[in-house]
């Protein structure tokens, strides 16, 4: 075997997965994989999700591929470098590893001195297929855009690979490559309904500080309509999935794409259930129709703050009174809603934080998600709190996530902070229903609110 794509997430290691249980493909090592087979590269996959590094060494061993590509991310990262030390000995005989993923951008120093030969840096699919040809006929490397490596003790990175702008050029994701059913039944048997995931543009239009477009930039491509509803046809046909994921950031961004969608979806009886992320300003009521006509059932609606002097610092660009607004009348159009907020955003305030209790209170939206800020390497918001980090953990061993800086409150009030934000929210959810419930929430709530106090 020539090349090999892999990733090194562990569901078997991962607690928290195991309580939620909702786990999808590597999408991205997919797209990689199936684009190199258009270019009659044979290659093959194996998918960690429901394995172990003990089985994926024990596969790489027995098919001694000469290149390694894994996906990298900050949640994976720690594992990744892992493999990699393995790798690099002669039991596996020193393959070239080649790492691609988000967290690589604004790491090629750390990474190439933790062991990778090759960073691909953006877009994988051209890259890949150039930089495998180079290896294996000792090409120059320095012609191979979008890519990091040593030579002669010094870090070379060629210059950026220009994004693909016709999407309709890339094959279909290799689901093939995978035991798909896996996911499937993991679904089914956890939740009563199968889903899978879709991507139908890349890039981001918008500016929000805390998150990254290292892969993709800030632009807007998108797959043509016909295109995306032959690929739901397909995937109704062969996998019949409950539902589907689209993993686009702004799903609602071009209207005139929504209604190409809505028509090529119907007359191609592709539809499918479907839930889907979105911003408050590209939803009205017309295209609340449109997306449940096709069968959207969820909608998640960022928002990141309930209180506007947060969301402004954020450059989120949005009123909140909006966002407000279109979940409710998502809500009364029958389709649930999702919303993300974000605890300890520098400057942020317990002014703040009941203003995003409130929030919460008002909009009622079906689900929410609540995180504690932390900024990614290569952010806006990294940038503007560097020098006001204060813990830096060993980057081998850490991720992003571990990284603190100088809040307006200790990162423990915080954490306390999304404690009280929860039950007393699910008190107001609760008040009406059943009374030892409510009680037992706002109990909770009068405890956060104390160690809250504590820990300012």
């Amino acid at each position: 075997m020539s090349i090999l794509f892999t990733h090194a997430y562990y569901l078997s290691d991962d607690p928290k997965e195991q309580k939620i249980m909702k786990p999808y493909p590597p999408l991205g090592l997919l797209y990689v994989s199936a684009y190199l087979k258009s270019k009659n590269i044979d290659n093959a996959v194996f998918d960690t999700t429901f394995s172990s590094q003990i089985a994926q060494l024990d596969y790489i061993l027995e098919k001694q591929p000469k290149i390694i590509c894994i996906y990298t991310n900050l949640m994976t990262k720690i594992e990744v470098i892992k493999l990699i030390k393995f790798l690099k000995t002669e039991r596996y005989n020193f393959p070239k590893i080649v790492l691609g993923g988000p967290d690589v951008t604004y790491n090629v120093d750390n990474y190439l001195k933790a062991g990778a030969d090759f960073l691909i840096i953006g877009e994988g699919e051209e890259t890949t297929f150039e930089l495998y040809n180079a290896i294996l006929s000792g090409g120059n490397l320095n012609q191979v855009n979008g890519i990091a490596f040593i030579e002669d003790n010094q870090i070379i990175q060629t210059q950026a690979r220009n994004k693909f702008k016709e999407l309709d050029e890339l094959p279909l994701p290799n689901r093939e490559a995978i035991n798909m059913q896996n996911y499937l039944a993991t679904w089914k048997n956890n939740h009563g309904k199968s889903s899978m995931t879709i991507s139908t543009q890349r890039g981001c239009p918008y500016t929000c500080k805390w998150c990254s477009t290292a892969v993709y930039g800030q632009s807007y491509r998108r797959r043509p309509a016909n295109q995306v509803a032959e690929e739901m046809k397909m995937l109704k046909e062969k996998y019949h999935p409950d539902a589907l994921w689209f993993v686009d950031d702004v799903f609602t961004v071009s209207h005139k794409w929504l209604i190409a969608f809505r028509e090529e979806v119907m007359k191609q009886d592709a539809v499918i259930p479907f839930e889907c992320i979105t911003r408050a300003e590209r939803l009205n009521d017309e295209i609340l129709q449109l997306l449940k006509d096709v069968g959207c059932f969820r909608i998640w609606i960022g928002a990141e703050s309930g209180s506007q002097t947060i969301i402004d610092a954020m450059d989120r660009r949005v009123d909140v009174n909006q966002v407000k607004k279109v979940i409710q009348d998502t809500n009364a159009m029958g389709i649930e809603t999702g919303t993300f907020i974000m605890l300890g955003y520098p400057g942020e305030t317990e002014k703040d934080i009941t203003e995003t209790i409130q929030y919460l209170k008002d909009a009622n939206p079906t689900l929410y998600t609540i995180t504690i800020a932390y900024p990614i390497k290569g952010t806006s918001l990294y940038n503007d709190i560097e020098h006001k980090i204060t813990t830096q953990p060993d980057w081998e061993t850490s991720t992003d996530r571990e990284i603190d800086f100088k809040r307006t409150y200790s990162r423990k009030y915080y954490k306390y902070a999304v404690s009280k934000v929860v039950n007393e929210v699910e008190f107001h959810r609760a008040i009406s229903k059943t009374s030892i419930k409510a009680l037992k929430l706002k109990t909770k709530s009068i405890l956060a609110t104390g160690l809250m106090k504590l820990n300012k």
